[in-house]
């Protein structure tokens, strides 16, 4: 399973893309809400999610995706729930995907200590650790990172190859008219 994280503020483009593109390659991805079901964007987009952070997550994740956005990353990381899920997910060394201002969370709890790791321009002091890049996505072992909105199709169709191989990746990204 993998959990994508959305809280008050989040930008819509960061989450939305990726989540498309993983459900269009067949992946289990359940939208979690940050403080409740209802989460407006930081451009007025409200989305529903499919299960609330009180709700129980199964600690063996694939992966869990925060996206980025003011306040939505501010929002992402006062969040216990947040916090625990991302920690689980690195004890148990399955994936961890962040993009824009988010990736900072994660730098923020020591966990790009020696990464290769992107973010939005300007977090790069809070990517404590790393090993900052400027890429539009990286990925360091389980560690996935992307700079902004402009990366998302990129992020999404990554996350795609990670999952479902370079194959998958390569006929989404062709069917989406993205090469």
């Amino acid at each position: 399973m993998i959990y994508m994280f959305i809280a008050e503020g989040f930008e819509e483009i960061e989450a939305l893309c990726p989540l498309d593109l993983m459900r269009r390659a067949g992946l289990e991805v359940k939208t979690v809400g940050v403080g409740g079901a209802s989460v407006t964007g930081a451009h007025g987009i409200t989305v529903n999610t499919d299960l609330t952070d009180s709700a129980a997550l199964d600690e063996n994740a694939q992966m869990i995706f925060l996206p980025g956005g003011m306040p939505g990353t501010l929002n992402l990381a006062a969040s216990d729930a947040v916090r625990t899920a991302i920690l689980n997910a690195h004890k148990n060394g399955s994936y961890i995907a962040a993009i824009c201002a988010a990736p900072s969370i994660l730098g923020d709890m020591g966990l790009l200590d020696g990464k290769n790791a992107v973010c939005y321009p300007g977090f790069e002091e809070r990517l404590t650790g790393a090993n900052v890049c400027y890429d539009k996505v990286v990925l360091d072992g389980k560690l996935l990172t992307a700079r902004g909105m402009g990366a998302a199709l990129d992020m999404g169709l990554k996350i795609v190859e990670i999952f479902c191989g370079k194959t998958a990746a390569d006929d989404l990204r062709h069917a989406v008219i993205a090469d």
